[in-house]
């Protein structure tokens, strides 16, 4: 394993940190916050600007091509601009509305069928035309644009902090979301795909920007074409070019740019990211006492994952870590009281509580395994996400005795204006110190079993305990959405091996995903004959935390196994309309 994945890592690090200068958050709000407020009359009026007239891009040493963000924007004004992203099922197709407030007054407008696929923002939104100095276009490319990328405000007087959430989600069995841009703020429209950089050589370029017909149609947006002079330079592997690395601005442009997709933490401006890619340099070229074989399962399938989890799944599962609490940002976390809770413990009558369910298995690969499988075996390697549908968020902490290997936890219940009324003891939290965890996890927290085909029999199992956070927003239409889970007063803090307790949180509308790549992950399927098998994915499996429902913790995901030992294969159908294997 060479450095090359830190250095990456640290480029779209690198994006994240630009962001953050000029990304305005909403502070101290309360479980349920992402309930829109009313806003102005009218209909939203968007219009396609450029923030600098010239970029330059850096040219990564070994790497095929550049990012190529040229800080082009979606102002809005007038109104704001949302839009409702839902499917009732993975059997339906997803439907996108606009939402339209006036006053008090909400109407809404469906998009046309078929126009919104998923759930990662508006597909072909962006028309990108680049010519080099003699005039000859170089490459042509469609962008998708996610409304709630990194944005700024256009105006003083324009709302200080943006309700809306912050990336738009990329996990293929998301149920609902919410996309928004204010009312006198702009939105980063460039789509930085970091799977397919764009090979464009060092030399002057000219870039020309537009959105497409259909969209200009359904929003009254002017046709406009800005134009921008771009810059391609050579940058030495660790960022000797200086400037911004792997596609920031330059000559007068705005700080906030971020790709369309969640990006990494900003390991260089915040100390606690710095604690994750620290750990990733101190592993070494070959991650010293780590296995990667030739189908290891080092590294996701590409565009399975988001790329915040991409960019940290080297090193620690994302969220996790101090002040980690979803996929794609950094806040101060809330440590856990250190002493026991006071009073008498229970579950007042009628509090509202969590619902956690598991999505279908994904990213589902066969490897030979990971840190402590045995080399030469064939592994059944997949991702799964346990969410919280709400009403309440899930609160646990633990608190540790003097020189106990093991924490007491305790869920905690909130009533419907945050404050708690009563906790209840639900297990413990254990010290995972495996490369690629190296936190406490609560245990038994989920549970995955590989079914026979009639799914009557149990032929592989295993009990994972988990640091709970935020990293994919599932459904942000739920009841009490969270829509900036990481900065409530209910962080996620998921400790080091000397903490004395922590406090771990799924919010209502998220999940969190452990990825294939993550120690523990798989099944070791080496004596298992050709065949259909299913993943079951269970949360919550001892019942040991209190729900509101606890008859839809159970997800199935059907493979077929074939190949031979050491060369196995496993196919995925599709589950209903998601074909993501």
């Amino acid at each position: 394993m060479t450095s090359q994945p830190d250095r990456k890592a640290l480029t779209r690090a690198a994006f994240a940190a630009a962001a953050v200068l000029t990304v305005v958050t909403v502070a101290g709000a309360a479980p349920g916050a992402g309930a829109a407020p009313a806003s102005p009359a009218g209909t939203p009026k968007l219009k396609l600007i450029a923030a600098s007239k010239a970029v330059t891009l850096d040219r990564w040493e070994g790497e095929p091509g550049v990012y190529l963000d040229l800080g082009t924007y979606v102002t809005v004004d007038g109104a704001p601009l949302e839009l409702n992203v839902t499917r009732r099922s993975y059997k339906d197709p997803v439907v996108a509305r606009q939402i339209l407030r006036n006053g008090t007054h909400t109407t809404s407008r469906t998009l046309p069928a078929g126009l919104v696929k998923d759930f990662s923002g508006l597909p072909g939104f962006l028309e990108v035309s680049v010519k080099n100095a003699a005039g000859q276009e170089v490459t042509r490319s469609k962008g998708t644009f996610c409304p709630n990328n990194a944005s700024g405000r256009l105006r003083p007087d324009a709302p200080a902090t943006s309700h809306y959430p912050e990336s738009c989600s990329t996990n293929p069995f998301t149920l609902g979301s919410v996309w928004g841009v204010e009312k006198g703020w702009a939105a980063n429209s460039s789509t930085v795909d970091y799977d397919k950089p764009v090979d464009l050589p060092v030399g002057e370029y000219t870039a020309k920007v537009s959105v497409a017909k259909k969209y200009r149609d359904l929003f009254g947006i002017p046709d406009d074409h800005p134009t921008i002079k771009v810059t391609v330079r050579q940058t030495g592997d660790g960022g000797s070019g200086g400037g911004t690395s792997g596609g920031g601005t330059t000559g007068g442009g705005t700080a906030g740019q971020r790709a369309a997709s969640p990006s990494a933490p900003s390991a260089l401006s915040d100390p606690h990211a710095q604690h994750s890619q620290h750990s990733q340099h101190s592993m070494g070229a070959g991650h010293a006492g780590h296995h990667f074989g030739p189908r290891g399962a080092d590294a996701p399938t590409p565009g399975a994952l988001s790329h915040a989890l991409e960019a940290r799944g080297l090193a620690h599962h994302l969220g996790d870590g101090l002040g980690h609490t979803d996929g794609s940002r950094v806040a101060p976390a809330l440590r856990a009281d250190g002493r026991r809770p006071t009073g008498r413990a229970g579950v007042p009558a009628n509090v509202p509580k969590p619902d956690l369910r598991s999505l279908p298995a994904w990213d589902i690969a066969v490897t030979d395994g990971e840190d402590g499988d045995v080399p030469g075996k064939d592994y059944l390697a997949f991702s799964a996400n346990v969410w919280n549908a709400g009403p309440a968020p899930l609160v646990v902490d633990g608190f540790r005795k003097p020189g106990a290997d093991l924490m007491d936890a305790y869920q905690y219940f909130y009533d419907a204006h945050g404050k708690q009324v009563g906790y209840a003891p639900t297990g413990t939290m254990e010290w995972d110190p495996r490369i690629g965890h190296e936190h406490w996890h609560f245990t038994d927290f989920a549970s995955y079993r590989l079914l026979s085909a009639d799914r009557t029999r149990q032929v592989r199992s295993g009990k994972e305990a988990f640091c709970l956070a935020n990293t994919d927003a599932i459904d942000y239409t739920v009841r009490n959405a969270n829509w900036h889970p990481y900065n409530t007063d209910l962080s996620t803090a998921c400790g080091q091996q000397n903490s004395i307790s922590v406090r771990e949180v799924l919010d209502v509308g998220s999940g969190d995903t452990y990825t294939q790549y993550r120690p523990g992950q798989s099944f070791d399927i080496s004596d298992l004959p050709n065949g259909t098998y299913y993943i079951e994915v269970k949360a919550n499996p001892a019942h040991r935390l209190q729900e509101t429902d606890l008859k839809n913790n159970v997800s199935l995901r059907k493979v077929v196994l074939g190949g031979t030992p050491g060369a196995r294969t496993v196919q995925v159908p599709p589950y209903d309309l998601v074909d993501a294997p």
